[in-house]
């Protein structure tokens, strides 16, 4: 079978799927998601896609940055093609008209060229320059060549980007602000902010509720101090009991004590209940978004009518009306206090406080304005100022008083382009998990990356490169496929002679590393290192000239049943840790077997692997039973790889010598993964795969915790085992009595035992706590039926 017509290998139905799914949040409107999917879908059937391939868009090199959407699908379209934008429709039309479709080609060929040089040149020297995408580094790189009598190299790179000039940009963006350098990062840009702002909502309820406060409210109080002034006796109350309860007659309706209304009228009275039934009139005349004051049940529409009747003919007020009327002044007395009553003044005056207080979306605006004074690609080393209650014009345009302080979750908003070093972001809580650690963390990279490049020309193209070049979205990729390498960019390659790795660097790579593994593992105990977060560590490695075996957390529902070369050393770098350890019993592992592993041989694919190693995985995850491949199985597998592996916690302990900056904190790290379980498990999931999904991350966790008590002393591992226990007794019985296994199997094992083959430790009812099972795991709620 020719490999135009190889059979698709990745589900189309996901896919579909995902396509029906934009369909449905569009409400029938076409949607760029929309469009993407359609793509996929059609390039699957027709064959111009080859999903899992790292060259998935047929007759495109690797080194194009691709559109990619959710899942790793590349839509066969290119992040650096697509519609001209602003700055590129701005230089054509200084350059002059081009012919329709040559206007890519046009630009490049300009940049290419003498005078499009010498623009690259004064952007250079200056840094008003950014680099969004990789390939718009490329004529940079090239110019910088040229400078440098390079004509051979910037002649080899424009040879293989030339191809491409109709189809991508190979030419920075414009920006009127220098490229800003340093060891201070954002979780989010100023522009992200400012959009995150501008999508808050307008609060509908919002005017609404001003109008009842400050047209209705007023006009309710009037009818009220009306009859108030008919009343014959004291003013009519709820009657209360010793204990201030409400006093109920027959029927559960409180009982009324006090005067009674309507029995005298002041001379002027008639004309005055005139007047405010006349000013109701205008008011619904001139407001019509408050409906409350018209409902017939609605104690403002009934005084209205019982007004309306005592202008007209007070005789016609009958026992029952007055009753209700009487019952609607003791109401009001007992809710808000007495017309003029200090208690009525201070109710009102905290509603009106509250009426003046703007909308959400307004306040969201106007600090959304504030920052259109901070470069839009960066972020904000001070963000006091944009957080800062409302300054005295810009409450005045918002018609409120001065002075208001930001709603909480606008300063959250605001406060996330806060730009500081990595630890005060974690210390502030805007970096709240080791995902978003992974995503500030390529920004510095990039920058220690760069240390190493002399020419400060060259060294912002570097840095501008790596960032975007991280951006990318990883692809899908099958049969052990790697994803692109930055050092496979046709103009990151140029300059390879330039970018070298002094001892400075060196050492700056390392500390970066040092620093950044064990903020995420002291932050974030119960947490695996993300994938994202292991390619920037494994990128400092390199720079550091670290050989740390890094793995990365494999998908089940893709996985081939092989494990490449690198986890067969992350293993054995745990097996000469863990070997005799508390983790290798409580795991039931052999790593004397796996340090005896030396298999390593290249596949039909190239790549390095180890039979030895995938077999072993395979033996530690069971019989497979009738079904031999399945997302499950594929799941046991991969989770005795991690356990195998420790998943970077060995290597990086080992490597990267974290032992002294960690040893002081493991108690307090076990006891953390164990309370993140425990305050897990119990949240209530109804969806039976987020719950699956709960009890892989809390085996993960779990794991977490097995590794901190085992490189620990044995004296306080047993001190951390008794806080576990102390954490565990303050649980609800129900979770103790579900997760009790659990606990019992780690106390066997820390006693000395183990568990039989099954994971089970008869004589005290422990367990092996794993997150993978081919069949119900017993945290699983039992089977309802149908199911």
């Amino acid at each position: 079978m020719t490999e135009e017509k190889a059979p698709i290998r990745v589900n189309l139905g996901y896919a579909v799927a995902q396509l029906q799914k934009a369909l449905a949040a569009a409400g029938g409107s076409t949607s760029e998601r929309i469009e993407k999917w359609q793509s996929v879908i059609k390039g699957l059937l027709e064959g111009s896609l080859r999903v899992g391939s790292r060259t998935p868009v047929a007759g495109t090199p690797p080194w194009v940055t691709l559109d990619v959407i959710h899942g790793g699908f590349a839509t066969g379209g290119y992040a650096a093609g697509g519609p001209l934008r602003a700055h590129e429709s701005q230089q054509l039309a200084r350059l002059g008209v081009a012919e329709p479709g040559t206007e890519r080609s046009v630009l490049n060929l300009y940049f290419a060229g003498d005078d499009g040089r010498a623009d690259l040149r004064a952007m250079l020297e200056t840094g008003t320059f950014r680099v969004e995408v990789p390939e718009e580094a490329a004529l940079l790189v090239a110019s910088w060549l040229l400078e440098e009598k390079e004509a051979i190299r910037a002649g080899a790179l424009l040879e293989s980007i030339m191809p491409w000039f109709a189809q991508l940009r190979f030419y920075p963006v414009p920006h009127r602000v220098p490229m800003r350098s340093g060891r201070a990062v954002s979780v989010r840009t100023v522009s992200d902010t400012r959009a995150s702002l501008l999508k808050v909502k307008p609060q509908h309820s919002v005017p609404a509720m001003r109008e009842a406060i400050l047209v209705w409210t007023p006009l309710y109080d009037r009818a009220v101090a009306l009859f108030m002034e008919t009343v014959e006796g004291d003013v009519p109350i709820m009657r209360r009991d010793s204990d201030g309860e409400l006093v109920r007659g027959e029927g559960g309706q409180p009982v009324v004590e006090g005067g009674w209304p309507c029995r005298r009228y002041p001379g002027d009275w008639r004309e005055r209940a005139g007047q405010l039934l006349a000013a109701c009139v205008e008011a619904r005349r001139l407001h019509q978004l408050c409906g409350k004051p018209d409902k017939p049940k609605e104690n403002l529409a009934r005084l209205r009518k019982y007004l309306d009747a005592c202008v007209s003919d007070p005789v016609a007020m009958t026992g029952r009306d007055v009753g209700m009327v009487r019952k609607i002044l003791a109401s009001y007395v007992a809710k808000h206090g007495a017309p003029d009553s200090e208690r009525l003044r201070r109710t009102r005056s905290a509603q009106a406080t509250n009426a003046a207080t703007p909308a959400y979306g307004d306040i969201a605006r106007l600090v959304a304005e504030r920052l259109d004074h901070y470069p839009a690609d960066e972020g904000v080393s001070d963000v006091n100022p944009l957080v800062a209650p409302l300054t005295g014009p810009e409450a005045a345009r918002l018609g409120t008083l001065s002075a208001v302080s930001l709603p909480r979750s606008i300063e959250a908003k605001a406060r996330r382009c806060l730009e500081a070093p990595v630890d005060q972001l974690v210390r502030s809580g805007l970096i709240p998990s080791s995902e978003v650690l992974a995503w500030v963390l390529p920004a510095l990279t990039a920058r220690v990356r760069a240390e190493a490049v002399a020419d400060p020309r060259l060294r912002r193209i570097y840095e501008g490169s790596y960032l975007a070049f991280r951006r990318r979205r990883s692809l899908l990729l099958l049969d052990l496929e790697s994803q692109v390498k930055f050092n496979e960019l046709p103009w990151v390659t140029a300059i390879e002679p330039w970018v070298g790795s002094d001892d400075a660097t060196r050492d700056a790579a390392r500390q970066t590393f040092v620093a950044a593994a064990g903020l995420a593992l002291q932050s974030f105990p119960q947490s695996i290192f993300p994938n994202r977060l292991v390619k920037e560590l494994r990128a400092l490695a390199r720079t550091a000239a670290l050989d740390i075996p890094l793995v990365d957390e494999l998908a089940a529902d893709i996985f081939m049943g092989a494990f490449s070369g690198v986890f067969l050393k992350a293993a054995q770098v745990a097996g000469r840790l863990l070997r005799t350890s508390l983790y290798e019993r409580y795991y039931g592992l052999d790593f004397a077997r796996v340090l005896a592993i030396d298999d390593l041989n290249k596949d039909r694919w190239g790549k390095e692997t180890s039979s030895a190693f995938a077999v072993m995985c395979q033996d530690l995850a069971g019989e497979p039973g009738e079904r031999k491949w399945s997302v499950a199985r594929n799941g046991t597998i991969i989770e005795q790889e991690q356990i195998l592996t420790t998943h970077n916690l060995a290597c990086t302990w080992l490597d990267a010598d974290l032992r002294n900056q960690l040893s002081p904190h493991l108690p307090d790290l076990a006891l953390a993964c164990f309370a993140w379980v425990c305050q897990r498990q119990q949240i209530v999931v109804l969806h039976w795969q987020a719950k699956l999904q709960a009890i892989k991350n809390s085996a993960y966790a779990w794991r977490q915790m097995l590794f901190f008590l085992s490189v620990m002393e044995e004296s306080r591992a047993r001190e951390a085992q008794g806080r576990i226990h102390q954490h565990f007794s303050t649980q609800s019985p129900a979770f103790q009595e579900l997760f009790g296994p659990a606990v019992r199997g780690l106390d066997v094992v820390m006693m000395g035992d183990g568990f039989a083959g099954d994971g089970h430790h008869p004589g005290s009812g422990g367990r092996r706590f794993l997150g993978w099972t081919s069949g119900r795991h017993w945290l699983m709620p039992a089977a309802r039926e149908g199911e």
